[in-house]
């Protein structure tokens, strides 16, 4: 096993090795991804966003006030929209919604953060994979003319393309990422709206 461990660490920094400078840049690329993926699955659990015993409160009241104490022991997203209506409970539904609205534009706009850097590095990685490996590709070629080792050659064109490789290797799993990442704020939106609306029409019909 330790023999297996040390061949595949040699191997990896080999790969590293015979990306060339562009190497560098791409290793950024993959740590920002993993930080922005990181952070979204932490930002976005369910928890932080809409806490399901704030939800069953805030959707079977009979009263705004008497869920009072249950929004403020909450810090997410559900517990500051829920908050403002609390503090216009009284008022019309329509002016109580405006409010609501105001303040969940800003709320969609944190659920949305880090999306940008995933969406640099999806833009960025292959382009630099696709860089590193045409400035390979122009050194061997470059170098035709003094060797007839057809097999160097080859070697020297397989290493050149393993900066797309290392590109597209950092790509995939932040499409993947973006992907369920932008549905699942879609589907934590809607079930926040839905909950609000009930909760919204509960602080109109309180005094």
């Amino acid at each position: 096993m330790d023999y297996l461990a040390i061949s595949v660490t040699e191997a990896t920094f080999k790969f590293l090795e015979d990306g060339g400078i562009f190497i560098y840049p791409l290793l950024a690329c993959s740590v920002a991804g993993l930080t922005a993926i990181g952070f979204k699955l932490f930002a976005l659990a369910r928890g932080r966003v809409i806490p399901a015993e704030l939800a069953h409160v805030l959707e079977s009241a009979g009263n705004a006030k008497d869920v009072a104490g249950e929004i403020s022991k909450h810090e997410s997203a559900l517990s500051r929209l829920a908050a403002v209506a609390l503090k216009n409970t009284g008022k019309d539904s329509t002016q109580i919604s405006q409010a609501v609205e105001a303040i969940a534009r800003e709320e969609v706009v944190r659920m949305h953060s880090g999306i940008g850097v995933l969406d640099v590095v999806i833009t960025v990685s292959p382009l630099l994979g696709l860089l590193g490996t045409a400035s390979g590709l122009v050194t061997i070629f470059q170098g035709l003319g003094e060797t007839t080792d057809y097999l160097a050659i080859a070697r020297g064109i397989a290493e050149a393309l393993s900066t797309t490789i290392f590109g597209l290797a950092i790509t995939v799993p932040c499409v993947v990422a973006h992907s369920y990442f932008m549905r699942r704020i879609e589907r934590l939106t809607a079930r926040m709206e839905s909950i609000l609306t009930s909760f919204t029409e509960t602080c109109s019909n309180s005094k």
